[in-house]
């Protein structure tokens, strides 16, 4: 009888988790008068915190594209240099609130969502600094695999003034020797 009460009890939690919505890192906001048609197609992975599900990854990309129900699709692919070998992940991103606030949550495994806020974009959609529900998740994108120099200090300056700890992040390398399969 106890089992089933604390299976229960547990079961209820994670449902109120799952459905909860993420939320932000103290004192961040997400981009306001976002498009979010403008923001679909390929990014490159510029830089990130290491994570497991992204862990010794290199030539990572991700493709947006919307769902007929007005979400957003998302696949993730990157290659295993270890194991020869590419990896991809297939979620689906809804946002929070107003759909011209980039403040989303994003579910790669059934009914549970973490966040992803974009909390700078540069006015041609071409970089994008991306934040999860914490500061624990930090991603600088770009549209084409290589950022200038100026654009990566601009991106580093906001994450730090937002006390990301940048020293933390992983350039991600691309390059050609892994072929797309």
């Amino acid at each position: 009888m106890k089992l089933r009460h604390v299976a229960t009890g547990f079961g209820a939690l994670l449902a109120l988790v799952a459905c909860r919505s993420p939320g932000l890192p103290d004192g961040i906001a997400p981009v306001e008068h976002f498009d979010a048609k403008r923001y679909l197609g390929k990014w490159y992975e510029i830089a990130r915190f290491d994570d497991y599900f992204e862990r010794g990854l290199n030539n990572v990309a991700a493709d947006y594209s919307m769902n007929s129900d007005g979400s957003i699709r998302v696949i993730n692919r990157g290659f295993d240099p270890q194991k020869r070998k590419w990896k991809q992940s297939e979620g689906k991103a809804r946002f929070v609130g107003s759909q011209d606030v980039a403040a989303l949550k994003v579910s790669f495994f059934g009914p549970f969502y973490a966040g992803y806020n974009v909390i700078a974009i540069d006015p041609d959609y071409q970089y994008a600094l991306v934040a999860g529900q914490n500061r624990d998740y930090l991603w600088i994108l770009s549209r084409t695999p290589d950022m200038p120099p100026e654009v990566r200090k601009s991106y580093l300056d906001i994450a730090k003034a937002k006390n990301f700890p940048v020293n933390q992040l992983i350039w991600v390398k691309h390059d050609n020797s892994a072929k797309s399969t």
